[in-house]
């Protein structure tokens, strides 16, 4: 499959999670960043969805400790949090 349809799946499994605070959080994201990724953080992030939301957001939020197999600029960048639109 071509980058193109890669991240146009990516960014609706971002996106379609399956609660409103994952949507925001690991859609925001994919949003944010994808532009800059390597084939390597694509595929990073494409592993990244298979794991569970609670787990994804507790990473990302510093809850509970990353995998050592997500560790990296991708996982830097999610627990950074600052792509999250807040309505005011």
């Amino acid at each position: 499959m071509d980058r193109e349809t890669r991240l146009k799946r990516l960014r609706f499994r971002a996106w379609h999670r399956g609660t409103k605070e994952a949507d925001l959080l690991i859609g925001g994201f994919f949003d944010a960043h994808h532009a800059g990724w390597s084939d390597a953080e694509v595929a990073l992030f494409e592993a990244l969805l298979e794991e569970q939301d609670v787990d994804i957001m507790a990473w990302a939020l510093g809850t509970q400790p990353t995998p050592v197999r997500f560790a990296g600029p991708v996982m830097a960048a999610l627990k950074n949090v600052t792509y999250v639109p807040i309505a005011e």
